[in-house]
């Protein structure tokens, strides 16, 4: 809000003046920064409807929507710094480095400002808390279900994730090796990275199935890299010989759940995500409620999120999507 202050002659004009700034000041809203790895996603745009509906719910709150142009650290840095500029008071993020940013957000938490971190993490030190998307076991455990589960008699499968750097994509990926013991005949034979871009991610996923002629899968837990995969599939003419899975979004993957490329995927609602993360930053920013090992904290119709000894929670378990309720959801998000 920007004020043009005149002089007056007089002291009732100038205490009105003071009673009517104190007034303004009072009803300045709550600005939240909805942080995310890259602009021009999907997933994150759901993301800012939920953020913007969570908005309009509380009352009082604006919602700043920004991120770099590519999934960069660097990108992110720069974002955040003009943030701190602006005074906002809230920060919530979903990382592109776990680490790497750590620094400009303590330095944004030092001036008062509320960060915590959603969908992909901060380290601990750079945030107040961290709100996974779901139980990151669970997620991990379910790609690779959803693989195995069109593969009974095994296979070899390979990963298309993000970054090298991407906080939850790493975390997932390692919960699925460590439950790869359970899925008989299930090989994973390599992982490579697309940085959540649409042409690198179909190279990419191009290139597995050249180098591995007799691979039976694709586990993309990106959405970008999902509809990557599944594209690289059918311009390949492998429908039906090499399966996608992973994570994605029902508008996007409808399509490749019609043409075979994919039988099914799975997802959180990112509306939902977006809507929790802004819910969440507000009632820590207005000193409703507080980040501590075992506090509760209010996400409006999503319910409370409990944090553990490390501050995070998680909202919700993945959702799995195909060809029997895709139509359901396809025109949503």
């Amino acid at each position: 809000m920007t004020l043009t202050r005149r002089l007056f002659g007089g002291a009732a004009i100038a205490a009105a003046l003071m009673a009517g700034s104190m007034a303004s000041a009072q009803e300045d809203p709550v600005r939240i920064a909805l942080v995310v790895k890259a602009l021009g996603i999907g997933f994150f745009e759901a993301a800012a409807k939920g953020a913007e509906e969570a908005a309009a719910e509380l009352g009082n709150v604006e919602v700043i929507y920004t991120g770099p142009t590519d999934t960069t650290a660097e990108g992110q840095i720069e974002v955040i710094n003009a943030l701190i500029a602006q005074q906002v008071d809230a920060i919530a993020i979903s990382a592109n480095d776990t680490d790497a940013l750590v620094p400009v957000l303590k330095k944004a938490m030092q001036r008062g400002i509320t960060v915590i971190s959603w969908d992909s993490g901060v380290a601990p030190e750079g945030r107040e808390l961290h709100l996974n998307p779901s139980s990151n076991p669970l997620i991990g455990n379910m790609i690779l279900k959803l693989a195995a589960d069109e593969l009974p008699e095994g296979g070899k499968v390979a990963v298309l994730s993000a970054t090298t750097t991407s906080t939850n994509q790493n975390i997932w990926i390692d919960e699925m090796t460590k439950v790869l013991g359970n899925y008989e005949g299930i090989e994973v034979v390599g992982t490579v990275y697309g940085d959540d871009l649409a042409d690198k991610s179909y190279r990419e996923a191009t290139g597995l199935m050249q180098t591995y002629p007799d691979l039976d899968a694709i586990i993309a837990p990106t959405s970008v890299g999902i509809v990557a995969a599944a594209r690289a599939v059918e311009d390949a003419g492998k429908v039906g010989e090499v399966i996608v899975t992973g994570l994605g979004l029902p508008s996007e993957m409808a399509g490749a759940i019609e043409s075979g490329a994919s039988k099914s995927f799975a997802i959180w609602n990112p509306i939902d995500l977006g809507y929790s993360a802004t819910t969440l930053a507000y009632h820590l920013a207005t000193d409703a409620a507080e980040a501590v090992p075992g506090a509760e904290i209010p996400m409006g119709r999503m319910g409370t999120l409990t944090l553990d000894d490390n501050t995070e929670g998680a909202m919700a378990d993945p959702f799995v999507y195909d060809e029997s309720n895709i139509d359901d959801f396809k025109n949503i998000f």
